[in-house]
């Protein structure tokens, strides 16, 4: 009889210790978690506006029809440099060779994603809507307005 006790004592442990193993395997399984994926480093545009066109439409509508017109009176980069290499301005391009990659980060600055046509690379230099101290380079209802609205629908 005592022998038949003892075996059923262990039986009775078996659940119990079954138990703790469980319990001890989950929590090490539950500490070690997923494995750390590297995504890389924050990229530096988190917070900016990326209209849709992107940097092409920049390249070929922004920069030529609005920034750097062929009527040098009229654009950022004019003659005089306002916003070239020889500026000095906050919003400074790279014109000479010209590097579409910096010049649109520089723009992205002045960009309003939610309110396009709020933007202050759009309002500054437009007729009668922000000061500019360059002095209003686009009248109202120019075509480059349109253009420049539609780089963020492209």
């Amino acid at each position: 009889m005592g022998t038949h006790r003892s075996q059923t004592a262990g039986r009775a442990a078996l659940p119990a210790l079954a138990a703790t193993l469980a319990l001890v395997l989950g929590s090490s399984v539950l500490l070690t978690g997923c494995p750390t994926v590297d995504l890389g480093d924050t990229p530096t545009d988190i917070g900016l506006c990326n209209p849709t066109g992107g940097v092409d439409y920049f390249t070929n509508q922004i920069w030529p029809n609005y920034i750097q017109p062929t009527n040098t009176t009229r654009g950022c980069t004019k003659s005089g440099g306002c916003h070239s290499e020889a500026g000095g301005n906050a919003l400074n391009f790279r014109t000479q060779p010209q590097d579409d990659a910096f010049n649109y980060r520089q723009t992205q600055i002045y960009l309003n994603c939610g309110q396009p046509d709020m933007s202050p690379l759009l309002t500054r230099p437009e007729a009668g809507i922000d000061s500019h101290g360059g002095g209003d380079l686009i009248p109202m209802g120019d075509p480059s307005i349109d253009i420049f609205l539609a780089w963020f629908t492209q």
